[in-house]
């Protein structure tokens, strides 16, 4: 039986992070991955979908005569996107071939708590990361596509990984769920000619932003064109009698609906990728967010630790990739000062949006006393010549003046939040942020603007 000291399960930003970090601090590392390296967010989430919002951003800017304004020329949208994750994918096998990596293509299976199965070979090694992922959850009532019950609906009916491969732009579409993934497929594709409506079960779209900004960027998304349809239920999708579009019935409110759309985008978020791990031979815990882990994402058998959506607690790329980091430092004894309660986040819808810390909602619902300060894009002279006068940022502090939060919507809002980030992870407070000097004229001038 082969051994190593460490192998990790899946090759995403979780994994392949993790296997770079631990090769460089001296362990032997085996890597196994079924599909691509890269993951779920360089093949079919993360890159491919900013590729598409770049592309929409190019044909909203009507100066750009030889982009905006003409035929979206969506088949050379699609090359691009695959040029662009074709590269990466280079880079991180590029990665994975350093010294003290081995990396696997294959599906691998736990049979029994320290040892995997890939490809007929059976190994060994004294720590195990699994970093598998998430996959788009369905709707229950839809049946499997690929089964006689859901074949009506196959080519019309689609998670976000059948539409970022589809071949052409959609006069109509519905998507369900009105979530990160849900509102960066409807930007996009409403620039590139669709007509979008959006059905969220929800109150507010974004329900882990500040309700005032979800409301905001909500309604700057209106203006273009986009419709959303809250607080509503969807109870079941049929295709029309001629088999061309599809039919989406839900409540909002007590009443009944519908509309008619060519396809329609399932995005209600994501499961944990557990099956087929052989998770019951080695005696991992799952509960229903994913594999259960402790705060150092070790799961119940010692040495075999879940990191990124897999366990299902902070689902996002960054999140995987320093949940891996800490695993390893864990592993040398090596203390490290990540902290994981200041977690940025970036929504790259038209405009963008971001957020990191507690939102004023959270602070109200917490009973904790905050000093919330407002700014907007319309009063900074970088967004007046951007073109880019809708938005605005709040900055949420304790009655101390440490700041816990911000969230904002507007061009370059993850610039933005990552500054904030930074303040948060050093305790700052906002006398300190109003002694930081910032750059005339950038739209960064905005944070420190809010509290002057």
């Amino acid at each position: 039986m082969e051994k190593t000291d460490l192998i990790i399960i899946g090759a995403g930003p979780g994994g392949y992070h993790t296997a770079v970090h631990a090769a460089q601090n001296g362990l032997k590392v085996t890597i196994i991955e079924k599909r691509h390296p890269g993951g779920t967010c360089l093949n079919e989430g993360c890159i491919p979908t900013k590729s598409f919002a770049h592309d929409a951003d190019l044909y909203r800017n009507p100066l750009l005569s030889c982009v905006g304004g003409g035929h979206v020329d969506f088949n050379r949208i699609q090359e691009r996107k695959a040029e662009v994750i074709n590269q990466l994918r280079e880079g991180v096998k590029g990665l994975l071939s350093q010294p003290g990596i081995t990396y696997i293509e294959g599906e691998a299976k736990f049979i029994d708590k320290k040892v995997i199965e890939v490809n007929g070979t059976q190994m060994t090694a004294d720590y195990i990361i699994i970093a598998t992922g998430s996959h788009a959850r369905m709707l229950p009532f839809i049946p499997a596509l690929d089964s006689p019950e859901g074949e009506a609906l196959k080519n019309k009916v689609m998670t976000s990984t059948e539409l970022l491969d589809i071949d052409h732009v959609p006069n109509s579409m519905a998507i369900i769920g009105a979530g990160v993934i849900g509102l960066e497929l409807a930007s996009a594709f409403e620039t590139f000619g669709s007509t979008v409506t959006v059905i969220e079960f929800l109150k507010e779209c974004l329900p882990t932003m500040d309700s005032d900004i979800a409301k905001r960027l909500r309604k700057t998304m209106e203006k273009r064109g986009i419709n959303f349809n809250l607080q509503s239920g969807v109870s079941s999708i049929e295709p029309t009698a001629d088999n061309k579009q599809v039919v989406i019935s839900y409540n909002q409110k007590g009443q009944d609906k519908q509309i008619t759309a060519d396809i329609v985008l399932i995005a209600t978020g994501r499961a944990a990728n557990v099956e087929g791990l052989g998770l019951e031979a080695a005696g991992i815990n799952c509960i229903k967010q994913g594999i259960e882990t402790n705060n150092n994402y070790e799961t119940n058998i010692q040495g075999v630790y879940a990191i990124g959506d897999v366990n299902g607690k902070q689902m996002l790329a960054h999140a995987a990739s320093f949940q891996g980091m800490r695993v390893v430092n864990k592993i040398l004894n090596k203390e490290d000062k990540i902290r994981f309660d200041i977690m940025p986040a970036a929504v790259f819808t038209y405009p963008e949006a971001g957020s990191v810390g507690m939102s004023e909602d959270a602070c109200k619902k917490d009973g904790i006393k905050c000093i919330v300060k407002k700014g907007f894009y319309r009063a900074n002279g970088k967004a007046l010549a951007m073109e880019e006068t809708e938005g605005m940022l709040k900055v949420i502090a304790n009655e101390e003046g440490k700041i816990i939060g911000c969230h904002v919507f507007g061009a370059h809002s993850a610039d933005i939040i990552q500054e904030v980030a930074v303040l948060m992870n050093n305790d700052a407070t906002l006398d300190d942020l109003r002694d930081i000097i910032h750059i005339h004229p950038t739209i960064g001038e905005i944070l420190l603007d809010t509290i002057i």
